[in-house]
């Protein structure tokens, strides 16, 4: 396989993959574009290379500086904005689990808390809906404590962690 067909098969995989992140697939595409650059690029480079848009170009980009995987480069005496990927990939994945934590775990705690104290004539629905909200309440609390964990450790603790597990 020659590299421009090992690159275009990268960025497609990891297109694909972004949807398990919860990212839309030309985000994504965006991203593992910036990865595999050796320079910063620009918004121009992006639309050529994956031959999107540059409303997409733009949109995308802006989305993936939000989610802090991507930084805005300055090249002294271009006019032109370029963008870089952080290319740590424990900083990547800590990133996009804070991300993750907040945009849907958050939300959905607070709406399991609110939903404790519901009230109703005594049946067997309400009950099967208070043990299992409360059932998922506890374990999403759970998760949500093992990626603050993950989040604030260094990655020779989750890795030792992770090789527990798989034992």
């Amino acid at each position: 396989m020659n590299y421009q067909e090992a690159k275009d098969r990268f960025i497609q995989s990891w297109g694909t993959l972004g949807s398990s992140w919860g990212i839309n697939r030309t985000m994504a595409q965006i991203h593992a574009l910036l990865l595999i650059s050796p320079k910063p690029l620009s918004t121009d480079e992006m639309m050529e290379e994956l031959n999107i848009s540059r409303g997409n170009a733009n949109m995308n980009t802006r989305a993936l500086i939000d989610w802090g995987l991507v930084q805005k480069d300055y090249i002294p005496g271009d006019r032109k904005e370029y963008f870089s990927a952080h290319k740590d990939f424990w900083e990547i994945a800590r990133q996009v689990a804070r991300e993750r934590k907040k945009r849907e775990l958050e939300p959905m705690l607070t709406t399991l808390n609110q939903l404790q104290d519901v009230r109703g004539k005594q049946s067997a629905e309400l009950e099967e809906f208070r043990k299992i909200t409360l059932e998922l309440n506890k374990f999403s609390q759970k998760a949500d404590g093992f990626l603050d964990k993950m989040i604030r450790a260094d990655r020779n603790w989750f890795f030792k962690v992770l090789m527990k597990l798989i034992k």
